[in-house]
């Protein structure tokens, strides 16, 4: 059902982008109250695991999301990943220990291990192949829009009742995206097959993808200070003298900035390609970093915000259709289940690291953010210096022609 030529926004589109950001808001509602919610058992230690935890399992989850995106459905996929949603949210008022918290935050990690995999495959199929980043930055805009309401929600709402409330609405938003799947979607892989136990069984070859092995380095060095930041903004907010009824707001302007450049960097990526976007994305995402190694007032907290905010909006939706790029058109799933499982695995060793840099000692905010910033610039060093298209396409003809290749 991949097209050559025609429009991005048909009614389907639209209904997955809504559902998209509601499902974005329901698990990021969270994000800002859980440091706190876990110090509250006692587990102040930990804060490094509310993250680090979601995107391991997300992560482990890939290979299969992505083998049953490529064989069982992208629809059937998506639902799955909001219906974990609705059910952790509703446990979370239920847990009294930190055991109990970090092994439910474990499983909350399945949501996002199979929607954005199942997403991105529907997507790929339903749109013009000359404007994929286009329309991934389209999706990731409305994922974006959730991202920002959904803290800034969650805050009001737990500051006007309590965290409990919070985790129902939560569950609420995670629902409606399943409504909008169950009635909306109408499913594009062709010759899909019914779900058996045997679709669960992974071989080596459909745990990654090699064609895609360079944005799935270049996602898994990006993400990595995303993880930092979103474990201890909360902490520098405080830090830099927010009161706690904003510390949500780094979010906001992450998200404003974000979304202003999403889809203008998609179509820039959809003309003169995927690279000269990502060597950009890159030098901003460190510059951004680095800005906030320096900040100590909340106006530096933000504007680094929003040069960190440009940054991911030019960089997602360029990775993401350079991942299906490179991969093969049958297995879309598997392609970006390969990059996905990058970007849980950055984003979980960042949360990981940030925290145990840290040590709940704000002394460490610079340090941790400047070696974050130089981790970061690995990526443009890579793309500039090691990366070479040419490589790319003689290991996609070695894989698809070896006996063409090989009478060279």
């Amino acid at each position: 059902m991949d097209q050559s030529h025609g429009r991005i926004y048909t009614f389907h589109f639209i209904m997955l982008c809504l559902s998209n950001a509601l499902f974005s808001a329901s698990y990021n509602m969270m994000l800002p109250d859980l440091p706190a919610y876990l110090s509250s058992m006692g587990g102040e230690q930990y804060k490094g695991y509310i993250l680090a935890l979601f995107t391991l399992m997300a992560g482990l989850s890939r290979p299969f999301s992505g083998k049953l995106t490529d064989t069982v459905g992208r629809v059937p996929v998506m639902i799955f990943g909001s219906v974990i949603c609705v059910i952790c949210s509703l446990l979370y008022p239920l847990v009294s220990t930190v055991a109990a918290f970090l092994l439910l935050r474990f499983f909350h990690g399945f949501s996002t291990g199979f929607k954005p995999t199942g997403t991105a495959a529907y997507v790929a199929d339903i749109v013009p192949t000359t404007r994929r980043a286009e329309a991934m930055g389209m999706v990731g805009l409305f994922s974006t829009i959730g991202m920002a309401l959904g803290p800034a929600i969650g805050g009001y709402v737990t500051s006007i009742w309590d965290i409990h409330v919070m985790f129902q609405l939560s569950a609420v938003f995670a629902l409606l995206s399943v409504v909008i799947l169950v009635g909306g979607m109408k499913e594009t892989l062709p010759n899909k097959q019914g779900f058996r136990l045997s679709s669960l069984k992974i071989s080596k070859s459909e745990i990654f993808e090699p064609l895609v092995l360079a944005p799935v380095i270049v996602t898994f060095i990006t993400y990595y200070s995303y993880g930092v930041l979103f474990t201890i903004i909360p902490d520098f907010s405080n830090y830099v003298g927010l009161p706690p009824a904003s510390k949500g707001l780094f979010y906001t302007f992450f998200t404003a900035s974000s979304i202003s450049i999403r889809l203008l960097a998609g179509k820039v990526s959809d003309r003169y390609g995927r690279l000269p976007v990502l060597k950009i994305a890159t030098v901003i995402m460190a510059i951004g970093v680095f800005t906030l190694g320096v900040a100590n007032t909340p106006a530096l907290m933000l504007t680094a915000a929003v040069i960190y905010g440009v940054s991911v909006g030019l960089n997602s939706p360029a990775v993401t259709a350079w991942t299906i790029d490179l991969g093969r058109p049958e297995y879309k799933g598997r392609a970006l289940a390969s990059m996905y499982i990058a970007q849980e695995a950055g984003i979980g060793i960042g949360a990981y690291l940030s925290a145990f840099v840290y040590h709940n000692d704000s002394r460490l905010f610079p340090i941790t953010f400047y070696s974050t910033a130089i981790v970061t610039l690995l990526a443009t060093i890579y793309l500039i210096f090691i990366y070479q298209n040419r490589r790319m396409q003689t290991v996609k003809q070695i894989v698809f022609s070896p006996g063409k290749w090989f009478q060279r």
